[in-house]
């Protein structure tokens, strides 16, 4: 019996079946959550296979007033995205956990991609924009993380639960502690790429100009390889963050 969390109560759910956690922070999000939450449950064909947890690192905004009108968890944490996605693991219930940006939205069927012959794995990414140049980097992306066995946060990460633990979660650390816990995982375990992409939103790219942010992001990423402290990379990344 599997317990999963609906409303903030307990409810039991008999089936034989896998059943997910999806664990999403939050984190000024009150633009993009609503639709991005509506969204994720009309992919729910069995609701009682899946509990959603939502934790917040200090919203501002009406996000947590968004995320309680759905049947989620919503909890809060310290901010920061590894220790939010690890306060939630806490209390999650599934078998697997998936851990799913705020801006992003999982494909159809998605439930289906997770293979129990695997401990871990992620989707393939598609922004949502319409610009040209927007498939070239996803194409560049997906390529890049089917051949590193290395995954960012973007392409929802999942991992059988107990496989999870025995990985201590994700490092605490303030950026890139995506592609570190896919660098512990890789060691061990062969990740499951998804044959569907999950869609994330392609702001960052649109606002701040696709040349310039796909030059700082591959730059942080090389820059977080070399041993540059990811404190730093934070503060490039976020600047206002840390005004």
């Amino acid at each position: 019996m599997v317990a999963l969390r609906v409303r903030g109560a307990v409810v039991a759910a008999r089936s034989a079946k896998a059943t997910v956690s999806i664990i999403i922070p939050v984190f000024n999000e009150a633009n993009n959550l609503k639709h991005n939450l509506q969204k994720l449950y009309a992919s729910f064909n069995d609701e009682t296979l899946v509990d959603v947890i939502i934790c917040d690192g200090g919203s501002t905004d009406k996000s947590v007033q968004i995320a309680k009108q759905f049947s989620c968890q919503v909890i809060s944490s310290s901010p920061g995205r590894a220790q939010q996605m690890n306060s939630a693991s806490e209390l999650a219930q599934g078998d697997w956990l998936l851990f799913l940006h705020a801006d992003s939205w999982l494909p159809e069927d998605w439930i289906k991609q997770l293979d129990s012959s695997y401990q871990w794995g992620f989707f393939p990414v598609k922004l949502s924009g319409q610009h040209w140049m927007l498939r070239v980097i996803e194409t560049a992306i997906n390529f890049r993380s089917r051949i590193s066995r290395i995954a960012t946060g973007d392409q929802a990460l999942f991992f059988q639960r107990a496989f999870f633990s025995s990985l201590e979660k994700f490092p605490l650390i303030p950026i890139m502690e995506d592609i570190a816990v896919s660098k512990i995982a890789r060691r061990i375990s062969e990740p499951m790429v998804s044959a569907y992409p999950v869609v994330t939103s392609s702001r960052r790219w649109e606002d701040n100009g696709i040349i310039k942010t796909t030059v700082l992001m591959w730059s942080l990423r090389l820059a977080y390889w070399i041993g540059v402290n990811p404190t730093r990379l934070h503060r490039i990344y976020y600047p206002k963050q840390t005004e």
